[in-house]
Order: C-alpha cells, then structure tokens, then sequence
C-alpha cells in the first residue's frame, strides 16, 4: 500500500506572522508561519509509505499591512512571498482572485521567484502573459502519479479592474474540469482538482446557499464532473473537511488558521481503497523560525510603518465599539469614507461599507495601522450615473440585510452570514435621507427615499461614488455596472483617505443623522 497526503493552505492573505497588526505586540492563532510548522513536520515525520504533496490554494499576495506596505513600497522585496512559499516547498499554486488587485505586473514580481509551478487551466491567455505555468502538473514519487488541476473562480472579472487582466479570460471552472480531468485519469493514478473557488450549494444537500452567478461552483464540480478524487476550495474562508458525495474535500479557512489534509490509500495496483479529509488547527503551533528569518527585517519595518500617524480628529468618535449598531445607525467613520469618496469622485452622493466585525475605525491620533485595518482592501473608487429606480433597488438589497424575529428583535439576515459572512455586502449611504421599515416585505422596505430633500424619482439620474468591488456589481447588485461608470479614480481607497487628512489637519467626526430603521 502507498498512502498519499495532500496537504493545502488558502486564502492566507499574507498574514505570514502569528499577528492581526491590531498592535505591535498583538499574538493570534493563525499564520504562514504556524502552517509551516504544521506542514514541515508532517514532511519530516511522513512513513516511508506515505507521499506528501503541498498545495497553495491563493489569495496570498494581498490582504494584510505586511502585503500592503510591500505594494506601496517598490523598494521593498514583493519577490519575499514567493521566497517564503518556494523555502516552504509547496509543490503547486494556483491562483485566487486577490492576486490580480495589484495588476499583472506586481503579480509577475511577487510570484516571479519560485521553484513551483502555478496552475490555471481556465485562465486563458495566463500563460503568454506569464502569470501561470500550466494547467497542470503531475507529480511522481515512490512509483504513483499525482495529477493537480488548478483552477480559479471564474467571477474575476465582475470584481476586477479590467486593466488588471488584460489578455485574460477566465472560463467555466465545471466545462475546464470536464475538458481535463478525464485526460488526467488517463496520465496519473491519483488526479487532485485545486479550485480557488467555493460551494453555491451545501456539498451535502445539494440545497443553493447563493445566486449561480459562477462565484463559486464546488457543487457542480461534485456532481458534474467524475475521476476526482480529491478536491481543494478556498475562498469563501470556511473551514470544511469532509467527504462529498465521495470526494474527499478540504476548505482551509483564512490567515493561516489551519492546514487542510486529505488522505488517500491506494492498494498495490495503484487503486483508491480509502480517503479521510480534515483539518488541522495551527493554533497552538509554534511559529517557523526558519522560515521567518527571510521576512523579519520588512516585518520590523512593517511595523514602524504602521504607527506613523496620518492626521487628528475632533468632534464625534469615530471609534467603532459596536459594529452592528453603526450599520443599523450609521457611525461618524463610514461618514468619514464616504466623505472622502465624495470629495475624490466629484459626487454628494457615496456608499460604503463596515466589511467586518473586527472593524475598530480610528481614534483621536489615527495611524496608517488603525486605517488598514478598518479599510484592509487596495478598492480603487469608481462614479456611476444611476437612475433613482437603480438606486431604490440597491437600498433594498441592503434593507435585505435585516430581519425581525418573533420577539420583534432586529437581527441579521443569514443569507449574509451563511455559509459564508459577507457583512460587506451591506452598505451605508451618505447624501440620500432614506428609512427602511422592517415591517415591510424584502424588496418593499424603502419607505423614504429623498435627495436634497425631495423624493428620488424612478427615471431621475444621480452620481454615486462606491469602490469599484461594488460599481462592477459584486456582492449581488446588477444595478451597478461597469458600463454605468462615468468616472474612475485610480487610487485605492486608503491611500485617498490618507490624502484626505492630509488637506484636512484636522478631520471632524460627524455621526450621520440620513438614515433611520423602522422596527
């Protein structure tokens, strides 16, 4: 017999270091570092039966101060992600949809220096621009063949700046698996799928969680297409570990918080006879200090960067204490962006939104680490001319986010929270006096809508500043578009707020008083 582990991270995010940068001395159960330990001591500990292979599943060169202050800074080393993975041995990456934030050229440079091969089956054109190796690889240790497929949610292009993939189209996932996989099983014994991608519906029942936009279609890839025998997702940020209508399956998480392990026994003639799929925590692991030797001098840096100050506030707090309670009020802090998205876009109208619970927002003497964590996404800013029947309909997806249960208690509806939390598909909006009531049926809840004090009228054409994520229709809102966009302003949304306070010495907290919610 010969057991083979398939080992893999994703959605990392470029938290190498046990920190969420909430302070110098923060310490957090996550983190490439603790995964590595995980990982090289399964290598090192590996029976002379047993084959290990490492995957990297994407999402990794964006996402934390440390990913922000290499962008920002040219004369920093952005190669050390892809020398940090390379010294951790993965055997294959594939690309996740972050890795394009930044555009081609910074993503050449950062996954440029690495001994792995990246994979991308659906994306066309990956290969001339240089971005991808292949489409698979296959990989033979102690006589038995592995395949890997990699493959990339589909969606990037509703999300992304179109200049950020020029020459790239991103086929359907499901018709690039049913294309190759069977070609694999003709070429290896064990053929392994690594999707950056998710579940539309839960694996088990096959029951839809989401719209089928081809966001995430780990469903169908289960039941459309047959001959694999393991399959790696990520990008939701769930932690899954089971076996799918017989695949066994991994979904890792985020941050390095775990490392997904799936096992496979096969028999002398090379045949699958068992499978177990699991995940194991990096909680308590100690963190790699082999591997952190290459990144600790840009960490020390990192670090000094975060706590320069960017400017000084006055009037109300704009301290978020209670996340739900600023999306159900309004907080002087999403006033603040907004603001800013309005002075930089040109508007009297913008929308944002408080993309998590660990939001904190800034205190009296902000610094650039309380504002990349309040604001962790490299969102540039587009305007889009919508018509007041657009607008009422975005106000409604949002009023969506709120339901009353039968003790008339305001809660959040799980649409937004399951299966995976999305509390960034809620925005808040500056320049329209508006009042949802709750008493009213989805999609019939915006009883007020006014602009400068008068009614919006269904045929009546505003401009809307919002992140491009949201004017290119992501988080589920068709009425934003990428042909609605009249103006873009290529500056990603904390640099623009840092600009702000620096023609602003002093910015004042103002809490919004547009928005109210009947309950």
């Amino acid at each position: 017999m010969v057991k083979v582990k398939i080992l893999s991270t994703s959605d990392v995010h470029g938290y190498v270091y046990p920190t969420k940068y909430l302070n110098a001395a923060d310490n957090q159960p996550l983190g490439l570092l603790k995964a590595a330990t995980i990982i090289d001591g399964i290598r090192q500990n590996a029976a002379p039966d047993e084959i290990v292979i490492t995957i990297e599943n994407g999402d990794w060169i964006q996402g934390s101060p440390l990913t922000t202050y290499l962008a920002k800074h040219p004369e920093e080393p952005s190669e050390l992600l892809s020398q940090l993975t390379t010294t951790l041995n993965y055997d294959a990456g594939v690309l996740g949809n972050h890795e394009f934030n930044y555009g081609l050229d910074y993503l050449r440079t950062c996954e440029g220096d690495r001994d792995y091969p990246l994979l991308g089956a659906n994306i066309e054109g990956g290969e001339a621009q240089r971005i991808v190796d292949a489409p698979y690889t296959i990989i033979e240790r102690r006589g038995v063949r592995v395949a890997i497929l990699g493959l990339t949610t589909s969606y990037i292009p509703v999300w992304e700046t179109a200049e950020h993939i020029v020459g790239l189209q991103f086929d359907s996932i499901v018709t690039t698996a049913k294309h190759w996989v069977p070609r694999l099983r003709q070429q290896a014994d064990v053929v392994v799928v690594a999707y950056h991608g998710g579940f539309e519906a839960d694996p088990t029942t096959g029951k839809p969680t989401e719209r089928a936009t081809g966001e995430n279609e780990g469903y169908r890839l289960l039941t459309e297409v047959s001959g694999i025998d393991a399959l790696i997702t990520g990008h939701q940020h769930r932690q899954l570990a089971d076996i799918y209508r017989g695949v066994p399956t991994t979904q890792p998480g985020e941050k390095g918080v775990a490392v997904g392990m799936i096992d496979l026994v096969l028999d002398k003639s090379k045949q699958i006879i068992d499978h177990d799929a699991r995940l194991l925590t990096t909680a308590d692991a100690q963190p790699a200090d082999w591997l952190a030797t290459l990144a600790d001098e840009t960490e020390s840096r990192v670090q000094r960067w975060l706590d320069q100050p960017i400017g000084s506030l006055s009037g109300d707090s704009l301290t978020v204490t209670d996340a739900m309670a600023a999306r159900r009020h309004g907080h002087p802090y999403l006033q603040l962006v907004n603001t800013v998205e309005m002075a930089a876009g040109g508007t009297d109208i913008a929308a944002t939104s408080l993309f998590n619970d660990d939001v904190r927002g800034l205190s009296v003497q902000p610094t650039i680490r309380q504002l990349l964590n309040s604001y962790s996404y490299p969102n540039t800013l587009v305007v889009e001319q919508l018509s007041g029947q657009d607008i009422r309909a975005a106000l409604e997806r949002c009023a969506s986010f709120w339901l009353l249960n039968a003790e008339g208690k305001v809660t959040v509806n799980p649409a937004f929270t399951t299966p995976k939390v999305q509390l960034y598909n809620y925005d808040f909006y500056s320049g329209l006096t508006y009042t949802f009531d709750l008493h009213q049926p989805i999609g019939q809840r915006v009883v007020q809508l006014d602009y400068h004090g008068v009614p919006v009228q269904p045929d009546q054409m505003l401009s809307v500043a919002v992140n491009q994520y949201r004017g290119n229709g992501g988080g589920d809102y068709p009425m934003f578009s990428a042909t609605k966009i009249t103006r873009e302003v290529n500056v990603d949304l904390p640099e623009l707020i840092m600009t702000y306070f620096e023609q602003h010495p002093v910015v004042v907290g103002q809490q919004p008083t547009n928005f109210k919610i009947i309950s």
